[in-house]
């Protein structure tokens, strides 16, 4: 009996060990066996087949993440390259500005100078320190006054025009009334002084930075664009100084003077250096009295 159902097993068990033998000489079969090209191991190619999908898929996600972090990189360079430029640019904006500044302090101190041999008077060239914010009062101050020989009413002129005169000085500074305020006032004249009959006087407007000029006869000639210059009939500005320009003119009549509005030739709202002019009028000759009505009767 035992040995009957010995037989019985084995024959039972037969199919399944011919099926392990089978798998054992496949798989020895593919350990040694070799592509078409004989390079490589058939169970390599397998291995390979197996592992390429996920191979493929880490390497995607592994490039895909590195150009992610290369491009903040570039993007962190670049923002950091933009703030370089800018700071270059504001630099470089600025030394532009501090060389136009400096050659117009030049251009004007030089222009200065060119007045002084000129006209010939003695000046004191100051620069302007603050300017009377008030609505009402147009003056400015300078850095200079009674130690440097300037003295109340003394003109003060730019190498374009006249500005003010002065109205206040300290030792070290003076306030200057600026020309466009309503109580500054000089004689002018239309024209080339000594050639044009068309004097009277300028005056400050109030408004618009504008000169009003008063009393010109409405039987002279003026025309838009006319210059105007000083006549030295104040007793504040030496003649032939330079006042402006006629840029508003209305005609008079025989009865009636120029209605004539004149731009002023110094640039006042943007001071910068002036210079006192340290002159004083030639003293007026009174005239003579009168003879008595028997002079000359014996």
């Amino acid at each position: 009996m035992a040995l009957t159902r010995t037989q019985k097993e084995i024959r039972q068990r037969a199919p399944l060990w011919l099926l392990a033998l089978l798998g054992v000489n496949l798989v020895l079969m593919s350990v040694s066996a070799r592509d078409e090209s004989g390079h490589k191991r058939m169970i390599q190619v397998w291995a390979q087949a197996v592992v390429s999908p996920v191979q493929s898929l880490f390497s995607g996600a592994t490039g895909t993440g590195t150009g992610f972090f290369q491009h903040l990189g570039s993007l962190n360079r670049a923002a950091t390259e933009n703030q370089d430029l800018k700071r270059r640019l504001a630099e470089t904006e600025t030394e532009l500005r501090e060389s136009q500044m400096a050659r117009d302090e030049n251009e004007r101190l030089r222009g200065l100078l060119d007045l002084k041999e000129k006209s010939g008077y003695q000046t004191v060239t100051a620069r302007v320190i603050a300017r009377d914010p008030s609505e009402w009062f147009d003056s400015v101050m300078i850095n200079r006054g009674s130690s440097s020989g300037i003295e109340k009413d003394m003109p003060v002129v730019t190498h374009e025009g006249i500005v003010g005169r002065i109205i206040g000085v300290s030792p070290v500074t003076a306030q200057v009334l600026l020309i466009t305020d309503e109580r500054a006032a000089a004689g002018a004249a239309v024209g080339q002084l000594g050639a044009s009959q068309a004097m009277g006087s300028v005056r400050g407007y109030g408004r618009n930075g504008l000169l009003d000029m008063r009393y010109v006869s409405g039987l002279e000639a003026v025309k838009q664009g006319d210059l105007v210059v000083t006549t030295g009939q104040d007793s504040i500005y030496p003649a032939g100084l330079s006042v402006g320009q006629v840029v508003e003119f209305k005609q008079g009549s025989a009865t009636s003077p120029h209605e004539i509005k004149v731009k002023p030739s110094a640039r006042l709202n943007s001071l910068g250096e002036v210079a006192v002019l340290l002159y004083r009028p030639p003293p007026r000759t009174p005239p003579s009295a009168a003879a008595p009505p028997n002079a000359g009767k014996q």
